[in-house]
């Protein structure tokens, strides 16, 4: 054997090393696919019982609303028809003790004069009693007309006051709380300067027929 045939093993003659690169398959590999989103439909159902709870919450409070106006009302308004029987003996022991002119109260003798102080004391109580009640006498002389007080029997020639104005009251008006209970009876001027507007608590309560 020749020396030319003896040679150094060179790099080239190595054992090739196994393959340890990725394959394409390996590298292309998708991703593990995410968690299933939970379902939604507890939240739907949890939204929808909140929804109902606040729809039952404002109903109960409209109507606690409603029942505290009612009982409002009728704590104000509830003696509305005893109360209007009520000022019609008011009216008839005021006209009873305006027939007594001031010359036959002087005439009258002690006995008299101590009875018509006694139901001149009984109507004043009365009315009294009334106004602890809510309801209240007005007399509208000398204010402007306002039809929703007042009710006119007649118009009267009178340029000394401004037209629309009150010059006569027949019968005395009555508030139950803030409504009409009965409205005043009374003349309207005409002819004179249109009346001014005069605010309703001008209403003079108590006041004669």
């Amino acid at each position: 054997m020749n020396d030319s045939d003896i040679r150094p093993p060179s790099d080239n003659d190595a054992v090739p090393a196994k393959e340890t690169a990725v394959q394409p398959e390996q590298a292309a590999a998708p991703a593990p696919a995410a968690a299933p989103k939970a379902s939604t439909s507890l939240d739907r159902e949890l939204a929808e019982a909140k929804d109902r709870l606040l729809r039952t919450l404002a109903d109960m409070d409209n109507m606690r609303k409603r029942t505290e106006r009612e009982v409002a009302d009728a704590r104000a308004y509830g003696i509305s028809s005893f109360a209007r029987d009520i000022v019609g003996v008011a009216d008839n022991m005021h006209r009873a003790m305006a027939a007594l002119d001031d010359e036959l109260r002087a005439k009258a003798d002690e006995a008299t004069k101590v009875l018509l102080e006694g139901v001149e004391l009984t109507e004043r109580e009365l009315i009294n009693v009334l106004e602890k009640h809510g309801v209240k006498r007005i007399d509208p002389l000398g204010q402007k007309f306002d039809p929703n007080r007042h009710q006119a029997m007649f118009e009267v020639e009178d340029l000394s006051v401004p037209s629309g104005s009150v010059v006569q009251v027949m019968q005395a008006g009555y508030l139950i709380g803030e409504r009409v209970l009965r409205p005043a009876l009374v003349a309207v001027s005409k002819g004179g300067a249109k009346a001014s507007a005069a605010p309703a608590a001008n209403d003079n309560p108590g006041s004669g027929q």
